[in-house]
């Protein structure tokens, strides 16, 4: 049975950068229409105490996802030092296709890994290019399913990407659109003969009685706009309870299959949807060993980045690995996790070492 590892990392973080302080002159509205009691200030202000958000990025009129998805893929082709033509699957997480600004309609054919094996000008035909749509956990979904492509023998090398302009789909009237951001990361996952290393365990788990549509499609909240236009809505404080009390038991579970211990993880990168959540589910998480969370164990990208779904993970993990978040290292032989949560409701966990 074959191992697999993760050999190339790459990201395309958007250049366009929108502060907490430009969203002041904003009109928010409860989900009934009416104003917010509150004022923008103190919204905003809030808004950062709980999610830790300053600021984030939105890709440039000119780029759609796929768009930001090519650029990250191709840093990680290069990355891992690999012949594009060699790659067996290219398997593309994203929620929305490409969703051109100022339209209201998501473009999805073709299919948007197909689009970005069309501009890698990949010719070879055996190279199976797919898209997933599993929320949030979309791309640590698609290293999981690279890995098991690779144990069964057919395959060697696979890009995993994910990438979202989530700018294009949010509400401007709800405040919860202050969340969303846009970006793309991706890594090749190629077959390894090294033993103990590369993909030791994984998880993953899907909810989908009452908790199925804790993130949906929705209407604006400004009842004059056309209600046929649907926009990306979540119910925050139902994900936020469900996200503590399952993504910790779903890392356990991860963790145990390994047959590693709590002290042997180094890292855990998990999904950038907001801080005080993702503290807590840390915390958590170490509390089922009756363990502290160590010191430093969890880099963060929401504060600069936002919540940018599937490529949170992606872009956190090649931003530690190139060296480019403060005090935040891997080194050789180190354990790691990667986790999400999100929409389905959908979670999963990877158990990796270096």
């Amino acid at each position: 049975m074959s191992a697999s590892k993760i050999t190339g990392t790459g990201t395309f973080i958007p250049s366009l950068k929108k502060e907490n302080a430009a969203f002041l002159e904003e009109i928010f509205l409860d989900a009934d229409g009416t104003a917010l009691s509150a004022d923008n200030e103190f919204i905003i202000q809030k808004f950062k105490e709980i999610t830790g958000i300053e600021e984030r990025r939105y890709a440039i009129k000119e780029y759609n996802t796929s768009d930001l998805a090519f650029f990250a893929a191709q840093k990680a082709i290069e990355d891992a030092k690999i012949n594009p033509e060699e790659l067996d699957y290219i398997i593309f997480a994203h929620n929305f296709g490409d969703v051109k600004q100022g339209a209201i309609q998501g473009d999805m054919l073709p299919s948007l890994a197909t689009r970005v094996k069309y501009r890698l000008g990949i010719e070879n035909p055996n190279c199976v290019a797919y898209d997933l749509l599993f929320g949030c956990p979309g791309w640590i979904e698609g290293v999981i399913q690279a890995q098991v492509f690779i144990k069964a023998g057919i395959a060697k090398k696979c890009l995993i990407i994910g990438a979202e302009t989530l700018s294009r789909v949010v509400d401007r009237h709800d405040r919860d659109s202050m969340i969303f951001s846009d970006g793309a990361g991706a890594c090749i996952v190629e077959k390894t003969t090294e033993k103990d290393s590369g993909i030791l365990s994984h998880a993953t788990q899907t909810f989908a009685k009452e908790e199925a549509y804790f993130l949906h499609y929705g209407t604006s909240f400004n009842k004059e706009k056309d209600q046929n236009i649907r926009y990306i809505k979540m119910y925050g404080r139902k994900i936020y309870e469900f996200a503590i009390t399952n993504v910790p038991k779903a890392m356990k579970l991860a963790l145990d299959k390994s047959g590693l211990k709590i002290e042997d993880v180094k890292k855990i990168f998990i999904h950038q949807a907001n801080e005080k959540m993702d503290e807590a589910i840390v915390k958590r998480f170490y509390r089922l060993f009756k363990k502290s969370v160590p010191e430093g164990i969890m880099p963060m990208s929401i504060h600069k980045l936002g919540n940018s779904s599937v490529a949170t993970v992606p872009t956190l993990l090649d931003l530690v690995l190139k060296g480019k978040i403060k005090n935040q290292e891997v080194h050789k032989g180190d354990v790691i996790m990667l986790a999400s949560v999100g929409a389905g409701m959908n979670i999963n966990a990877i158990v990796y070492k270096y």
